[in-house]
């Protein structure tokens, strides 16, 4: 069921991006059941791809490189040293810095991880064809990209906007 109330009669007011905004709460939700099944919940994926990709990186590297403030950081970076999928420990350079690193667990996870993407993003695309979903992509992109422009404030100033509440922390697990 849709959240947002569109009005019948209105087809360009707002509907498709309500629309855009529902598939994706479906999508990160049927995403999220697959990946439950690694042992990870949503969210706590993104601090592995960023440490398998460059590991030994700080709390603050990491929120940085995803977007997220320092305290949301600490508390996955937590949960996940709870699960074992990464382990803290004093940087080699600095004493006063802690690094987080992929336990062998981590590593592990990495392929189920793949796994459940590759299941969650067949079932979201099933029935499109490949020139469809090279279309999605190259729209989604386009889409993003203005998005990202707007955030930068790159955009004319045409339209009253009342200013943007700050987006939602992503990751919470």
């Amino acid at each position: 069921m849709n959240r947002f109330y569109i009005p019948a009669d209105e087809t360009e007011s707002g509907a498709l991006l309500a629309r855009l905004q529902e598939v994706a709460r479906q999508g990160r939700t049927h995403y999220a059941r697959h990946l439950l099944k690694t042992g990870l919940y949503a969210g706590q994926e993104k601090i592995i791809e960023a440490l398998a990709a460059a590991d030994g990186l700080t709390p603050g590297e990491l929120a940085r490189a995803l977007g997220v403030r320092p305290p949301t950081i600490t508390k996955t970076i937590s949960r996940l040293e709870e699960q074992g999928f990464v382990a803290r420990q004093a940087s080699k350079t600095d004493a006063r810095q802690i690094v987080v690193s992929l336990t062998e667990a981590g590593h592990e996870v990495l392929g189920a991880m793949k796994k459940a993407v590759a299941k969650a993003e067949k079932q979201a695309l099933k029935g499109l064809k490949k020139k469809e979903r090279k279309q999605l992509e190259k729209i989604l992109g386009k889409i993003e990209e203005n998005l990202a422009e707007r955030a930068a404030g790159k955009t004319d100033r045409q339209s009253a906007d009342p200013p943007s509440e700050a987006p939602p922390e992503p990751m919470a697990q």
